[in-house]
């Protein structure tokens, strides 16, 4: 894994721009530690940050090949076969690594080399004879790629901070930029970089830039197709998927470990991959996540019934790993909220995202690529969205239905004649109107396809851009074999029957699982990704952002209402009655989502333009 910059401006000779492309660079160095490099041409400026892989001595870029150079950031699960495939046409080979192979399937086949890919993937070619550059997105939008296009000039990286250390780019937030902050965060409508005239490319788009302009399409989208196999050949072939998956996922040329929190998902990748391992004579390692006090503070709920510690240990010692237990104390967490907050460019997901980020960083110490569970629940009917009828139906966000709460804390007519509930309607309707069905799909169908699009284009786009911005700060490269898009697309098309077999969430994946794990640990309920249960973390929080409120330089009241925002303090959250987004962001964490907006304000200082 890497990061990518560059810049194009067909009015301007950037030949001599070294200095700008090496402030941007520096910027995302964290996501490559290895290496670094640069491309300058007339009208081109390229540059790559590395974390060597694959081929680690000889896979340096941007990487040239007559008048096409790439800079790019990923990896791709299907090397062999494509350098294979690209042997038979003639091309040769002087590395092992698959930014070469990359390189020459856009030689060999240009765009149309996407069809052939299999990984995650964000990259750039630029064509010197023809003066175009190419760009490209994974179609599961694993790896990011931000861009601000100008008149004659676009300016990307796999960061929002690179771009924003370009002298062209000023930090600027407009109505759309508050209304994405307050009422659809930490989730971001699709192409949408919040920062006023930065966007994204969308999962599965590419595009090509000229001195016509940029011109983006979608090569990939979910399609509605008749599932016709039995339960059994259903089974055969989604247990195919996924230990294919996993397997490949696997390879590298650097130390590599499972994430592991004795849930089914993560059980299951890191079972396939200690058989894996005990058959070449390895042992796995694996790494999980907890809390000081959690044991102690501990509550069952109808979201968690039973604590992830002990499962941990049955299934480390079931399939014989070498397990490190990370534990974080609250003080640590809270203090965490700021570089994680930086490590996305933007407010993210609070605490969530803060013990991820130091996670990976004690991970990072002893290993550079980790292999996690992260995306089957959005796959194969994990939430309880898809469970109960009054928000398989819902008109709006199932996670997130505190719409009218988080409106009224922004300052009155700060949005304009944007409607808060309409808002967050359009930004759902935009996803599902893309929804493709089968003209034989009854209602409850429908609406599960809905769902599918919702959860794979908003939910888990939100927990993709958490985990690649928080293990990439300490460039720790995190693979997720849920993401693979045969996956994706199979699943989409397996009938709910089948996909919630017996009755249970995901029983499809643990009738597969069975083969691998533990009875107990296959049926145990779904347990969501670890949070503190220690009261000190609210109090720690609370406090923090109290004392932000008292200061001088406060600056959420540029946004938000003095009045709101004291009535929050005085009732310590009570005032709000609702979950900030599901069960993960809950009072103590709608607190720590408001000091992470307070200090992006304080430290990117965004313009607010109205």
């Amino acid at each position: 894994m890497c990061g990518i910059a560059g810049w194009v401006d067909f009015r301007s000779n950037l030949s001599d721009k070294n200095e700008i492309m090496k402030n941007m660079r520096q910027c995302i160095s964290h996501r490559g530690p290895d290496s670094q490099g640069d491309f300058l041409d007339v009208h081109c400026c390229l540059s790559h940050t590395r974390l060597a892989v694959i081929d680690v001595e000889k896979g340096r870029q941007p990487m040239c090949d007559g008048a096409y150079t790439i800079v790019y950031n990923g990896e791709l699960y299907n090397t062999e076969e494509i350098r294979n495939d690209l042997i038979k046409s003639g091309q040769v080979f002087s590395t092992k690594s698959d930014t070469e192979v990359l390189l020459k399937a856009y030689i060999t086949w240009g765009e149309r080399c996407l069809e052939r890919l299999n990984g995650i993937y964000a990259f750039a070619v630029w064509n010197s004879v023809e003066e175009k550059l190419f760009i490209a997105r994974d179609r599961v939008g694993v790896k990011p790629f931000f861009y601000y296009a100008y008149e004659d000039g676009i300016i990307f990286a796999s960061e929002i901070k690179a771009i924003l250390s370009h002298p062209y780019v000023k930090p600027q937030i407009d109505r759309e930029g508050i209304a994405s902050l307050m009422l659809l965060g930490p989730a971001r409508k699709g192409g949408l970089g919040v920062f006023k005239g930065i966007q994204e490319l969308e999962p599965a788009q590419c595009g090509t830039f000229t001195a016509r302009g940029l011109m983006k399409r979608r090569y990939w989208e979910l399609k509605a197709v008749p599932h016709t196999e039995s339960l059994s050949d259903t089974i055969g072939h989604l247990r195919f998927l996924l230990v294919d998956s996993i397997q490949r996922q696997l390879v590298s040329d650097v130390p590599l470990c499972t994430f592991l929190s004795g849930g089914l998902d993560s059980s299951l990748i890191s079972a396939v991959a200690a058989r894996k391992y005990a058959k070449e004579g390895r042992t796995l390692s694996t790494y999980s996540v907890d809390y000081k006090d959690n044991r102690k503070n501990f509550v069952a709920s109808a979201f968690q019934p039973d604590e992830d510690a002990p499962w941990i240990v049955k299934m480390s010692e079931f399939i014989g790993s070498e397990h490190t237990n990370v534990e974080i104390d609250s003080p640590l967490l809270a203090d965490a909220l700021i570089p994680s907050m930086r490590s996305r460019d933007l407010p993210g997901m609070a605490d969530v995202d803060s013990s991820l980020y130091l996670f990976c960083g004690e991970v990072k110490k002893s290993f550079t690529v980790a292999v996690s569970g992260e995306c089957a629940d959005e796959l194969f009917g994990g939430y309880p969205w898809y469970h109960k009828r009054e928000l398989l139906y819902s008109d709006s966000f199932p996670w997130s239905g505190a719409t009218a709460e988080r409106a009224e804390l922004l300052k009155t007519g700060i949005l304009g004649d944007i409607t808060p509930y309409e808002y967050v309607k359009d930004a759902m309707r935009q996803t599902t109107d893309r929804t493709s069905y089968l003209d034989t799909d009854k209602d409850d169908d429908r609406a599960m396809r809905r769902m599918f699009m919702l959860n794979f284009y908003w939910f888990m786009q939100t927990l993709l851009d958490r985990k690649d911005r928080c293990s990439m700060a300490h460039g720790l490269e995190v693979r997720v074999p849920f993401c693979d898009h045969r996956i994706a697309e199979y699943a989409y098309n397996i009938p709910w029957e089948l996909k919630a077999l017996g009755g249970r969430e995901k029983g499809l994946v643990r009738k597969i699982a069975e083969e691998f794990l533990p009875k107990d640990v296959v049926w145990r309920k779904k347990s969501p990704y670890p949070k503190t249960h220690n009261p000190d973390y609210m109090r720690l929080v609370f406090g923090k952002f109290r004392a932000l409120s008292e200061e001088r330089s406060f600056r959420l009241t540029e946004i938000l209402e003095r009045e709101k925002i004291t009535e929050l303090i005085a009732s310590e959250g009570k005032s709000f009655s609702k979950n900030w987004y599901g069960q993960l962001m809950c009072t103590p964490q709608m607190f720590a989502y408001l000091i992470q907006l307070e200090m992006w304000l304080r430290e990117y200082d965004p313009e607010i333009v109205l």
